[in-house]
């Protein structure tokens, strides 16, 4: 876990999802409606509180997964669902990076994560999870510590839930994870019983809100991001199939780099600089000629939707910074250079997602990952938002959606969304004195709704509170 360093670079921001799918408001009755509101907007406060009050971004999405795992709306922890032996089979995972350099501060900001599988009685998987990253078993130096730990990033139960109980962490019986709920589901999956007509809004509730596999995304002060998700999977998967939450590149990723933006003096760098209420990522329009959209599609031709020139995801309204030092299509010739021009501003991007819908669609195409590499490699330099990748990937007729092929519609097959947010900062920032930075929050479903939950920032209005299903008010 990174350490904190003495001075904040960021205004914290976060983001949860509580599960993706076949969700409309014929299955969705207003006081069901109001649980999952309620649940979300709690869980969302109480997480803001602790990063405002200094806490890392890996504790903090922790925390907000922990407390979803313990609601039984969601499919996760105690509300798991069932396999089609009976059983419950939890998966987590838990993913950081930072947009600081590891030669800053002596922090330990790697690209590092871990998943968990096949839990069957641990209280909260997500912790076990952050245990597994955090107990390395190799100091610094590279020499073994003796903690138990060890550098994987992958492990699957009985033995890690063995490791579980030497780490101190809670142990549940079985009891604590039945719910009427989710074996009624269960149930009437291997009976093959479907929606029928006269049945009550909430028994039809049971089969549609079976996806939904939780996760938070959070930035901290340091400019340290991570990522936290955890799922039961599946309704009747089979005992043994690991899905998208515990597997990197698929359900969750994280990672950084540095761009270098070309600049001609000294003095343009200052006015480039953005204040409190600017951020250093611009929002470009997919339609923009700075977008460099022909670029993309010939890096990424098996994966980008021909759509995406038309529309952009949603994502927290931030003001762009200094529309006018954007690039200019010339700069496509540049892409990416190992060469430092004269006064040049070398930055560094980051970025961290959580997916829920399909999880076998997710691992098919290496959704979250894609994504990242998206927003990472496509030129010209830094052009790409990562609002844009995500619409590419889980927007409506986006590469999930194409991955069910004819199959789209019939079975819930390519069903989901993408969480995420995404940061920059100049390396040399505090060398230079700054104001706090903001990073960005994104998101996009193909679906009918995906709960999400996230504080949205307008230069004028300040902070609000949004918690949404569908792409509108609910009502």
């Amino acid at each position: 876990m990174a350490n904190k360093s003495p001075s904040p670079m960021f205004k914290p921001a976060l983001i949860l999802h509580g599960g993706a799918g076949d969700i409309h408001r014929s299955k969705l009755p207003p006081d069901l409606y109001e649980k999952y509101h309620a649940s979300l907007l709690s869980y969302l406060r109480s997480t803001k509180d602790l990063l405002y009050d200094g806490a890392t971004a890996l504790d903090a999405a922790t925390h907000a997964v922990s407390l979803m795992e313990d609601d039984e709306l969601f499919n996760c922890g105690r509300g798991s669902v069932f396999t089609s032996a009976g059983t419950i089979e939890m998966e987590a995972s838990v993913m950081m990076t930072s947009v600081r350099r590891d030669d800053e501060d002596k922090q330990e900001n790697i690209k590092r994560g871990a998943g968990v599988v096949g839990l069957r009685n641990v209280r909260h998987p997500i912790r076990l999870a952050r245990e597994s990253l955090l107990r390395t078993g190799y100091d610094t130096d590279g020499k073994p510590n003796g903690d138990g730990g060890s550098m994987h990033m992958q492990l699957v139960a009985p033995y890690v839930e063995e490791r579980a109980s030497e780490w101190g962490l809670e142990i549940m019986p079985d009891e604590w994870f039945w719910t009427e709920k989710r074996w009624e589901e269960h149930r009437r999956g291997l009976e093959g019983k479907e929606e029928k007509e006269g049945e009550s809004e909430e028994d039809q509730e049971l089969i549609s809100m079976s996806q939904g596999t939780v996760g938070c995304v959070c930035l901290d002060q340091w400019g340290n991001l991570a990522v936290a998700t955890s799922t039961g999977g599946l309704t009747n998967k089979w005992p043994g199939r690991i899905g998208d939450t515990p597997t990197m590149g698929s359900g969750f990723w994280a990672e950084a780099w540095d761009v270098n933006y070309p600049s001609s003096s000294p003095e343009d760098e200052e006015e480039d600089a953005p204040d409190e209420q600017e951020a250093l990522i611009s929002p470009t329009s997919p339609s923009s000629p700075t977008w460099g959209f022909k670029n993309i599609r010939s890096l990424f031709s098996e994966c980008t939707p021909s759509f995406i020139n038309k529309r952009n995801s949603a994502y927290t309204s931030i003001p762009a910074a200094n529309p006018d030092s954007q690039q200019t299509p010339d700069d496509d010739e540049k892409g990416y250079s190992d060469q430092v021009e004269p006064h040049a501003r070398t930055t560094r991007r980051a970025v961290a997602l959580s997916g829920t819908g399909n999880g076998d669609s997710f691992l098919r195409i290496a959704a979250a990952r894609t994504a990242s590499a998206m927003a990472r490699f496509s030129p010209p330099a830094s052009s790409t938002t990562l609002a844009q990748a995500v619409t590419a990937i889980a927007g409506p007729g986006g590469e999930l959606q194409s991955s069910a092929g004819k199959r789209w519609g019939t079975t819930r097959e390519g069903e989901g969304g993408i969480i995420g947010i995404e940061a920059e900062a100049e390396v040399d920032a505090e060398s230079r004195g700054h104001k706090l930075r903001h990073g960005k929050v994104v998101f996009d479903f193909n679906c009918g709704g995906m709960w999400r939950a996230w504080v949205e920032e307008d230069e004028y209005a300040g902070e609000t509170e949004r918690v949404m299903v569908f792409r509108d008010e609910y009502r």
